[in-house]
């Protein structure tokens, strides 16, 4: 029997009769971070970090049964031994490790190599089994450093200022949104925020995270407000009527899709910005070697392509069906 196996339900391991990332309702499920595709309602106990519990308790309700750990610590379940890693990802990620008689997997769920300075930094974990997203597993994706591209955004609001125009930079409201309020230049202008990012804003600092000021856009606001501002806002904000009362104003997206011009037509933004939470190319290769795992199984994303290029380097890999969606532009996990 192997240790872990993939059902219909999501990623199981018999021996503890435990899942890491459910999709549909367990008794027991281990979430490696708090996106809606990997952190779904319905479970009896969840267990997660400690900096996931708060914005899973907002988005799923304050009565789930949820236990927070830290990194590092060891659960142990029917004689399995369970522990949570930085994944890099956003707050409070993991990749998760499972251990049973020396035999170690670990499944990732989605992470980044690259240190944002919001998030707990990746640390790779050898295994002989590694579970890998491959959201962006193809050689086109490679990401500047993010300075780079935090440079860029705040010379695009200050132009747009001088052009007196309002900026609407948009984000996913949990992870994005809070690393592109920590890479604004603040002596710019003013910060405002959609509610949904705002709400997630209030759960961050209530548990420590620090953010710049930023004020929530209400209907008591009037145009003049917003002159030479910049607005953080989701993805679905981009062509609803919300937006209007920002006219006249330039929309951006912040997005590993936005290295893709079709991505960018596609969600009719004046601007794209190459910003992902999952690692590029470069990255999932690096995340695999560092594992020195023999077996490599790929979910979401090019995930065949990847798991190929995988076997041509002389590793075991194969792709696997999940319901993880990784990043999208159209949507706000």
């Amino acid at each position: 029997m192997s240790l872990i196996s993939f059902n219909e339900k999501g990623i199981y391991c018999a021996r503890a009769d435990v899942y890491i990332d459910p999709w549909k309702p367990v008794k027991k499920a281990l979430i490696t971070h708090a996106h809606a595709d990997h952190s779904r309602w319905g479970h009896q106990l969840y267990i997660a970090h400690r900096d996931s519990v708060p914005v899973m308790k907002y988005r799923l309700g304050e009565d789930i049964q949820i236990q927070g750990v830290e990194y590092g610590d060891e659960i142990r379940e029917g004689g399995v031994n369970f522990s949570f890693h930085p994944a890099g990802h956003i707050p409070g990620s993991a990749q998760i490790r499972v251990e049973y008689k020396g035999e170690v997997w670990v499944i990732s769920g989605d992470y980044k190599l690259e240190d944002d300075g919001l998030s707990t930094a990746f640390e790779p974990v050898q295994c002989h089994h590694f579970i890998t997203e491959s959201t962006f597993g193809l050689p086109v994706y490679q990401w500047k450093p993010q300075e780079i591209v935090f440079k860029e955004i705040n010379h695009w609001w200050k132009t747009n200022q001088d052009n007196g125009k309002v900026s609407v930079l948009c984000g996913y409201s949990l992870g994005k949104a809070q690393r592109i309020l920590k890479g604004l230049d603040t002596s710019i202008g003013n910060i405002f925020t959609h509610g949904a990012v705002e709400n997630i804003n209030e759960v961050m600092r209530y548990q420590g995270v620090e953010l710049p000021d930023t004020t929530k856009v209400t209907a008591e606001h009037k145009k003049t407000d917003f002159k030479g501002a910049i607005v953080i806002a989701p993805p679905s904000a981009l062509g609803s009527t919300w937006i209007r009362k920002f006219n006249p104003y330039v929309t951006g997206i912040c997005s590993g899709w936005m290295a893709l011009r079709g991505a960018r037509r596609r969600r009719a933004a004046d601007r794209g910005f190459v910003l992902s939470d999952h690692a590029d190319w470069q990255g999932l290769n690096e995340a695999v070697k560092l594992t020195e795992a023999e077996n490599i199984y790929v979910t979401h994303g090019y995930k065949e392509i990847f798991a190929q290029w995988l076997r041509e380097q002389g590793l075991n890999a194969q792709p696997v069906d999940t319901l993880f969606e990784g990043e999208s532009p159209d949507n706000d996990v």
